[in-house]
């Protein structure tokens, strides 16, 4: 296959790795990189299979500058819920790509570990599951893919996870202890199904790679940016202070802000993310969340 990553950050180059195992890859992003087979945007999207691993939040502006349709398939690798409108990837991709153009992908897959080759098992959803087998079988011998046709849920699980991935680095600042973070993660993992249950995912879903997989991962692990966020606000860090320390995006941030508007919108019983969130934008205090989860 041939296949053009848009997005040279931690993740897409970690993708550049593993496609350009068995395939032509190129990367490209908004800023020229000194990164082998780097080329430009303009070439970069005549490609007939796209991956595309720009960070939630700027995705809407970048197909509005960027994006030119030439009848490419896009495999999406960010996660997470645009905060102005509190519209899902799928929604945003939708306005400019026909549904069955698209894949998600989703799974436990640190970039640190995928540049090192290291075993994992990866899930690419899509209505059409022809395209997301492709984009499965064209995963390197270290990564075990499989398909779904259950993108609400693909979308829900990995962009929710990061939100419990805050509450998980907040627990274990705190110092609370492995009981308390085994109850708040598989909390989380009911809170998280609700949540997608409420918009028609599948129950099963978040019962596999991508919901309760993802989850452990990043909720446990300082290799998450999300989990540092919680550790830092554990600390009793700003939110400023901890985004300028960590230098990267942490998408867990505006997801949380996104849960909240649609939480309150609809009335969903979100009760680890809405303390997140009231971490992140009241400055509350972490001890008096944990005190009011456990009320």
């Amino acid at each position: 296959m041939k296949i053009a990553i848009i997005g040279a950050g931690k993740w897409g180059q970690a993708l550049y790795h593993a496609y350009s195992q068995n395939n032509e890859v190129v990367i490209s992003s908004r800023n020229v990189k000194e990164i082998e087979h780097f080329v430009s945007m303009e070439e970069a999207l005549t490609y007939e299979y796209l991956v595309m691993a720009i960070p939630a939040q700027f995705v809407r502006g970048w197909l509005e500058e960027h994006f030119v349709d030439y009848g490419q398939n896009i495999l999406v690798a960010a996660k997470g819920i645009e905060t102005s409108t509190g519209a899902f990837l799928n929604e945003v991709y939708g306005e400019y790509v026909a549904a069955e153009r698209l894949a998600f992908i989703s799974g436990p897959s640190f970039a640190a570990e995928v540049q090192k080759s290291l075993p994992t098992a990866l899930k690419i959803s899509s209505t059409n599951l022809a395209l997301a087998q492709t984009y499965a079988d064209a995963l390197p011998s270290f990564i075990k893919g499989y398909v779904s046709d259950d993108v609400v849920g693909a979308e829900v699980s990995g962009a929710y996870k990061n939100v419990i991935a805050i509450a998980g680095g907040v627990c274990d600042g705190l110092g609370l202890g492995n009981n308390a973070r085994a109850a708040l993660i598989s909390r989380g993992l009911v809170e998280m199904t609700r949540f997608g249950e409420a918009f028609g995912a599948k129950t099963e879903t978040f019962l596999s790679l991508g919901g309760a997989g993802d989850l452990f991962l990043t909720a446990s692990s300082t290799l998450s940016r999300n989990y540092r966020v919680g550790l830092g606000l554990a600390k009793g860090k700003s939110m400023d202070e901890i985004l300028q320390e960590l230098g990267e995006v942490a998408e867990g941030v505006p997801t949380a802000k996104a849960l909240h508007k649609i939480a309150t919108d609809k009335k969903i019983y979100l009760p680890i993310a809405e303390e997140v969130y009231a971490m992140i934008e009241k400055s509350k205090d972490p001890l008096q969340s944990v005190k009011d989860l456990l009320g």
